[in-house]
């Protein structure tokens, strides 16, 4: 079944310029280019918005608070998870990081979709608290031009790269339980690819309030 918008209606413009309430997982190896692709989409795709982790670990010197990440004392953290703030929480490398309880009602009067930046753990207990995310799984070219990001971004060691290289082949294994694949081999590449995902999620979710406002327009036009 295909669906036939009247030129004029504006309806495909709403899927691509609101959001609608959809929660996109987006999980990848580290290096693989997580970040900027989500900084892009967002910056180029109205009605997205990122949802800001926190964590228990240091800054890196490019990263801003609240922005990036909420920086938190453990204590802090502590806290957060006794009183059930996190939609799922986890321990990496000695350092915590927990996804914050998305406000669906304000989401979906401000028009917005959130994006969740999460690894494949995560993605998990994520699917037992919510209701149908889209689960987007990024990939590298190749495991030798991971490890060359790895290493050029300079902010591990050569034995914690090793160590992330070594995660990141079992970490690969899980993407066969996600919806879609990205191979971020160009950044303008697979941004087109996300924002193709993302415009089409809107309209498969929006597709009776789109039948319903064509039908009553058709019906307004044809008197």
């Amino acid at each position: 079944m295909s669906l036939t918008y009247e030129k004029g209606f504006g309806f495909e413009g709403e899927m691509k310029e609101r959001g609608i309430g959809l929660i996109f997982i987006i999980s990848a190896p580290s290096g693989t280019g997580k970040t900027t692709l989500v900084r892009e989409v967002i910056h180029r795709l109205p009605g997205l918005q990122f949802s800001v982790s926190f964590t228990t670990r240091l800054p890196r010197p490019d990263e801003r608070d609240g922005m990036d990440y909420h920086f938190v004392s453990h204590s802090a953290f502590q806290k957060m998870v006794e009183r059930n703030e996190f939609l799922e929480w986890a321990e990496v490398l000695g350092n915590r990081y927990g996804t914050p309880r998305p406000d669906f009602k304000k989401m979906e009067l401000e028009g917005l979709d959130l994006i969740l930046d999460i690894d494949t753990q995560g993605a998990k207990k994520v699917t037992k608290e919510i209701a149908q995310p889209v689960m987007i799984y990024l990939l590298p070219p190749c495991l030798r031009v991971l490890r060359e990001r790895l290493i050029n971004r300079g902010v591990d060691s050569l034995e914690r790269v090793k160590f992330r290289l070594s995660h990141a082949r079992k970490d690969m294994e899980e993407a066969y339980g996600y919806h879609y694949v990205i191979v971020n081999d160009t950044l303008e590449d697979a941004l087109e690819k996300l924002k193709s995902i993302i415009i089409a999620e809107r309209c498969r979710k929006g597709k009776n309030e789109i039948l319903e406002a064509n039908m009553k327009q058709w019906e307004e036009k044809d008197g």
